[in-house]
Formats: structure tokens, sequence, C-alpha cells
């Protein structure tokens, strides 16, 4: 074998998909480090990873306890989770009927702009909103999706030093909206949060909506998905 041969790499507009149901957060950021080291090293194409959390509330690098408006212990006799996680962004909640997506991508084929990625990983959501005849919309100074006034999706990233992305997006599908009192939702008291159960006639399932949002991810960031 020739020693100065060049590095075989995977195909750049390919996008794999998984999608794992509910799995704990711990376990998913784990994966998510993984696949990082993967895809840096070329040995994995772009990978979305689409799946549902027991309930879990995080804080971001952004965050602190401040937005957090009950007692850990409480949260924990609630049967939920606080994990302080690396992504940008305040506290948030995810939970059953949420759909969470974590784009595993090599940032440099897609712009190199995390301002730019954030506002691509928002077109993905309101693409999808547009699919039911919702109108979703950005909100000046706010990162996220919304209709109307309440915000229906919440987005933190992170990207490592090598270039690839990992947290993403959470979707409330069907979320109990309830479980957000124990927080400031992404640290933003003066607006509330929505879902597509309470905007549509009947809730849609998650597989449905993920059904929804990796053709929409594919023409966002021009991508072909495999399963």
């Amino acid at each position: 074998m020739d020693m100065f041969m060049s590095k075989p790499t995977v195909d750049q507009r390919i996008l794999a998909t998984r999608r794992l149901g509910v799995i704990d957060y711990a376990a998913a950021w784990e994966l998510q480090r993984e696949l990082a080291a993967q895809r840096a090293a070329e040995a994995i194409p772009d990978t979305l990873l689409l799946l549902e959390h027991p309930p879990t509330y995080t804080i971001g690098r952004s965050g602190g306890h401040d937005h957090l408006l009950v007692a850990p212990a409480e949260l924990a006799a609630r049967g939920a989770t606080l994990v302080e996680v690396d992504r940008g962004g305040d506290i948030t909640y995810h939970g059953p009927g949420q759909l969470v997506g974590y784009p595993i991508l090599q940032i440099k084929n897609h712009g190199r702009d995390l301002h730019r990625y954030l506002r691509m990983l928002e077109q993905v959501i309101i693409d999808v909103l547009a699919t039911y005849d919702l109108a979703g919309r950005r909100f000046p100074g706010y990162t996220g999706v919304w209709v109307g006034d309440e915000k229906i999706a919440a987005i933190g990233i992170r990207v490592n030093a090598r270039g690839v992305t990992s947290h993403g997006f959470a979707l409330n599908v069907a979320t109990e909206l309830a479980d957000f009192a124990a927080i400031v939702p992404c640290g933003i008291a003066d607006y509330g949060v929505t879902s597509l159960a309470r905007l549509l006639p009947a809730a849609p399932t998650l597989d449905e909506v993920a059904g929804r949002v990796v053709p929409a991810f594919e023409r966002v960031f021009d991508v072909a998905a495999t399963i």
C-alpha cells in the first residue's frame, strides 16, 4: 500500500439518520461525544439523531440555577433529572412527547458560521411547522422557533475544537407543558411555550414529525439522508 495515499473521506453530502426512541439523557450525551470524535476522524458521515428523553432539565453554559424555580430535590421527587451540559443557552426541559434532534455535523461543510448554522436549524423547524399549516417564526433577539409569542422549539448547540457540532433542537410535539413551570425556559420570563398538540386538532406522533424533519433537514442543509 502506498503510504502517501490520501486519507479516504466519507461522502460530505450524506446524512445518516438514527431514530433512537426513548433514551436517557446521559447516554445520548455520551453517544454524541463518541459520534463527534468519529465524525472529526472522517470515520462516519454527518449524522442526525432523533429521539425522546425521560423528564430532564438541562442547564447550558449561559445558564445557572437562577432560572430553576424549584429545588433539585423536588425535581428528583418528580422523577426528573437535572444536568449541567456543555451546549450554549440557558435552562430548558426535555421530556416525553418532545422530539429532540442532535445533528453531528462537520460545520466547515455547512458554511463554517455558527450563527448561520443556528438559523439553518431554525429553518428546518419552520419548514416542518409549515407542513402542518403553522406559521413558525424567528423571534428577534432570541434563538429558537416560535408560533405567535410562544416558543415551540428550543435550540442549543456545541461545536468542538475540530468543528463538529453536537446537541441541537427540541420540538414540543405533545410535551406536558406544565413541566416547564419548574423553570424560566431558556431564561425568557416574558413569553410562554407551546406544542403541536396545543395548536393542532390532534397531536401527531413523534415518528410522524420525525418523518417530516428529515426531508426538511435534507433541503436546508443540501444533504441526502440514509437510514
